[in-house]
């Protein structure tokens, strides 16, 4: 193929663009999925002071506190050098400690505070009133969700 002949005029060219289409990208409708899903919960984590991924960990910590950085690092698929700055900025506002674990120094234990374990009874509202905002039928958020964990998985597994 000539440097003046482009990819739309080359034989292959029809079935080679069509699969780089943007719509047809499963990679961008996660990512705009996913950009869409986080600037809905900005409003109803606001009122709480809370941001998206400070609410993700305030989610693993009401489950089960305390938990290491490498626990919660797990928990949500981030790593150490992402979570660090997170939660220096939740305890800078109160809403978390972290200590060394006494067992083993090189560990930090992140523990919630009276202030964070409070925020839970604010956030409880939260998961169904986006529920409501989106306007799906409980069984297809609960098929949707389902689906996304299981390719997850299938991502996160050696083979993939």
């Amino acid at each position: 193929m000539s440097r003046k002949t482009s990819l739309a005029e080359s034989s292959t060219a029809p079935a080679a663009v069509e699969q780089l289409r943007l719509d047809r990208q499963l990679c961008f409708a996660l990512y705009a999925a996913s950009g869409l899903v986080t600037r809905a919960y900005r409003p109803l984590l606001e009122p709480l002071g809370l941001t998206y991924p400070q609410y993700l960990v305030m989610l693993v910590l009401w489950e089960q506190a305390p938990r290491t950085v490498g626990e919660l690092g797990e928990a949500l698929d981030l790593d150490s050098g992402t979570l660090t700055p997170l939660l220096k900025r939740m305890e800078s506002a109160g809403l978390v400690t972290r200590a060394r674990d006494p067992a083993d120094e090189r560990r930090v234990r992140i523990g919630l505070t009276d202030k964070g374990l409070a925020l839970r009874d604010q956030a409880a509202a939260v998961p169904e009133t986006l529920a409501c905002a989106l306007s799906l039928a409980p069984e297809d958020l609960v098929d949707l969700r389902a689906t996304l964990q299981d390719f997850a998985r299938k991502l996160r597994a050696p083979e993939a």
